[in-house]
Parts: structure tokens; C-alpha cells; sequence
């Protein structure tokens, strides 16, 4: 396996390790790097990735420069390797929703971190993220999503989860498969949340949605996630 990267946005690079084994055939996992004043990373990853994913970083930054480190939810591709990455970037600080650092970050990081309100910003220097609550969507009371304000770029974690190797990049169609994935592995819950958590991502109008599991999607982020979002208003009504 190999860590492969890519400038999805402006200064924004996905480091992507396709495992084939995972699935029917096989999974990509995706971690997000914004590099600025205060770099930031998005996604921990497996712990069995670390050697991977942080060369994959080194190429673009030292990891001594690497100031915030987040993810969306705590799952093993999410935050598995938390400590790994702050033992590698002593100058990074852990970050996430209140919730989140309240039920288990607080407890599991092994540097204090910083606990975020919705709708909060985090300067970088020439790069602002916004934290979303979004709970249960994807999963999990304590997630929460990251949003790029200077390039557009939503990254959704596991929303349009999809099977197989993928390029780095589409403007093709995210929802159909997402769609197909859902119900072969039903891992999005069909809370009374779901829908309108997805519109009001749609409502910021992103112009690259950085998947976790699957390839940077270029185009009308909007129509995507009010697709996604009809979608799950079905399954709830």
C-alpha cells in the first residue's frame, strides 16, 4: 500500500491509502491536510496507517509546523491514531466540537484540547475552518464536520461513503453510489436530523466536498447534498 497525494483546492491535500481488502473491493481512506500559517490536519486515521499518511504529510510539511489536528467523530479511521500524530507534531493542538471533547477526547488525548461552539472559526493565516455540529450525521452524538471558507471545501467525513478505487478527483455523480452504499452497509442513521443537517451543509454552497472514502467531488456541492438530503427525508417520513 501506498499513500498517494493530491492538491484538491487551493493549499488543501488529500492523502489517500486505498486497502483493497477492505469490502467487496476494497476502500479508500482519506485524510485532509490544509497547509497555512498554522497547518491543519483532518482525520487521524488508523493507527496501522500512521507510517503511511505522516510521510505522506512530511512530503508537503515538516510535521513540526502541523498546529491543529481534528476529526469528525471518534472511530478507528477517524481518531485511531491521535496520539501517534501528537507525539509526531508537538505543536499541534487536538480539536473538536464540545461534545466531543466532553465524552471521550478530554479523556483519550494525550495534549489538552480545544473545545469548539458550532458555527466557530479557527483563523490559520490565510486559511479560516468553520467546526459544524452535525450529530448523528454521519454518525455518532459527537460529530461534527470542518468547513474551508477561503476555497469552498466541505469535508464530510464518511457522507458519500463509496466502494472501490477511485481518481482523486470527479465532477461526476457522488449521491447514486453513496446511495448504493447506504444500503449495502447501513451506516448512516435515518435520524429526524439527517435531512435537515444535510441542507443546511447544502446552504453553504461548497464548491469541493472532500469525501473520506472516495474522490474530492468538483462541482455544485449544494445539489449534491439536497440530493443526499431528499433522500434521507424519505426514510424518515
Amino acid at each position: 500500500m501506498k499513500t498517494e497525494v493530491t492538491e484538491i483546492a487551493d493549499k488543501i491535500y488529500r492523502l489517500s491509502t486505498f486497502v483493497p481488502a477492505v469490502g467487496p473491493t476494497g476502500f479508500t481512506f482519506n485524510q485532509f491536510l490544509i497547509d497555512a500559517d498554522e497547518p491543519l490536519l483532518f482525520h487521524y486515521g488508523q493507527r496501522s496507517l500512521f507510517p503511511l499518511v505522516s510521510e505522506a504529510v512530511k512530503s508537503v510539511i515538516p510535521l513540526a509546523r502541523l498546529r491543529w489536528t481534528t476529526c469528525s467523530h471518534v472511530e478507528a479511521d477517524e481518531s485511531g491514531a491521535l496520539n501517534q500524530w501528537l507525539a509526531a507534531a508537538p505543536n499541534a493542538t487536538p480539536a473538536h466540537g464540545r461534545v466531543g471533547c466532553n465524552i471521550w477526547l478530554t479523556d483519550m488525548a494525550d495534549r489538552r484540547p480545544r473545545a469548539l461552539k458550532n458555527d466557530e472559526t479557527v483563523d490559520l493565516g490565510g486559511k479560516t475552518v468553520r467546526w459544524l455540529d452535525t450529530p448523528h450525521v454521519p454518525h455518532n452524538w459527537d460529530a461534527g464536520l470542518i468547513y474551508e471558507e477561503t476555497t469552498g471545501t466541505l469535508f464530510s467525513s464518511d457522507l458519500f461513503t463509496q466502494f472501490g478505487a477511485c481518481p482523486a478527483t470527479t465532477a461526476s455523480d457522488i449521491v447514486e453510489p453513496a446511495i448504493a452504499t447506504g444500503k449495502a452497509v447501513p451506516f448512516m442513521p435515518a435520524t429526524p436530523q439527517a435531512a435537515p443537517t444535510l441542507r443546511r451543509l447544502a446552504a453553504l454552497a461548497p464548491r469541493t466536498i472532500a469525501l473520506m472514502h472516495g474522490p474530492a467531488f468538483e462541482g455544485d456541492g449544494a445539489a449534491a447534498l439536497n440530493a443526499l438530503a431528499d433522500y434521507y427525508a424519505t426514510k424518515t417520513s
